[in-house]
């Protein structure tokens, strides 16, 4: 890992992909446990559910080096070899959580201006059960029917590409739960669309909590 970095992107490129019941990548030890501390202690304040634009939030100390990392060519770089993707000229997204209720991570397929998606998890820690935890379904009807899960401890990542049957979810879980996701988009106008219709939800839904 080179001291201009705070990702080991060698641990990104060593991690196993696996083609069914769609093409993803699992890694772990992208980031050791002492740097998921420091990005976490440099945390943007978000006090509220869901994903905010990075371009929405600031940046500072080990939270803006990792954003740094993930805005890289080298992320783009690997991650295309990996997946069998050029992504060199595809724009991303990154969008940052701290706070998860009960509603999210449903069953779902990301839409069709997605081209691949990758979450960094920055969990100190995380209890026995599977609340929170990532699944790669197998079809869009049931948790149990699931062909691997990644825990959203400080390290774990988890990449895919979009395709017609790429269904995953998380079971209900409400509280902290750190992850930074990068999403690599088929055009500038879809960029730039979700990035305002993102940072507009989010301020809509803290203004109706705040008066509630």
């Amino acid at each position: 890992m080179s001291g201009s970095t705070l990702m080991n992107f060698d641990a990104l490129a060593a991690g196993p992909v696996q083609h069914q019941p769609y093409t993803y990548l699992m890694a772990e030890d992208v980031v050791t446990a002492e740097q998921a501390a420091q990005i976490r202690a440099d945390y943007p304040a978000i006090n509220e559910p869901g994903y905010l634009p990075l371009s929405k939030l600031e940046r500072k100390g080990a939270f803006a080096k990792v954003t740094d990392d993930l805005m890289s060519p080298r992320l783009a770089e690997i991650l295309g070899q990996k997946l069998g993707i050029d992504l060199s000229d595809k724009p991303r997204m990154i969008t940052v959580r701290r706070i998860s209720k009960l509603s999210d991570g449903p069953i779902h397929n990301d839409s069709k201006s997605k081209i691949l998606t990758m979450l960094l998890y920055l969990n100190e820690h995380w209890d026995e059960s599977d609340a929170g935890c990532i699944r790669v379904l197998n079809g869009p009807d049931d948790f149990a029917d699931y062909a691997a899960q990644v825990p959203p401890l400080a390290g774990q990542v988890f990449a895919f590409l979009r395709s017609d049957n790429s269904w995953h979810g998380h079971l209900p879980f409400e509280g902290e739960r750190y992850v930074i996701q990068v999403t690599f988009l088929t055009s500038q106008d879809e960029l730039d669309r979700k990035e305002n219709r993102g940072g507009l939800q989010y301020f809509l839904k803290k203004l109706l909590r705040q008066r509630n």
